[in-house]
């Protein structure tokens, strides 16, 4: 898709931290973390939100699963514990139109969440 953010990131159009990448994925570094850690994992294919995801092809679904506690081990985070978070649709909080997971931790986690 051509105007979104997420997109041009995950073509390198965009410069960003990267925490992670294969062919299928991306997981980059949130430039307004909400935690010591924090990165956002996304599919380099454009869906737009949860509401799409049947439109994801599973095995790429399966990999972002598979990643996220590849990534929270790889980053010190695993053994104490993290959260992920999607949101979606306006009062779910989602500010970019595109799929994407929050991976945050590196501390007590409160709840409810907001």
């Amino acid at each position: 898709m051509e105007n979104c953010l997420f997109c041009k990131i995950a073509s390198g159009e965009i410069q960003s931290k990267k925490a992670y990448e294969s062919k299928n994925i991306l997981a980059f570094h949130d430039i307004t973390p909400q935690a010591p850690f924090h990165v956002l994992i996304i599919p380099k294919t454009h869906i737009s939100s949860m509401n799409q995801i049947g439109d994801l092809d599973p095995e790429i679904l399966k990999e972002i699963l598979q990643s996220i506690p590849k990534i929270a081990d790889e980053n010190g985070i695993a053994e104490k514990g993290y959260r992920v978070v999607n949101n979606c649709g306006n009062f779910g909080g989602q500010t970019v139109n595109h799929i994407h997971f929050h991976l945050l931790g590196g501390r007590h986690m409160k709840w409810p969440p907001g």
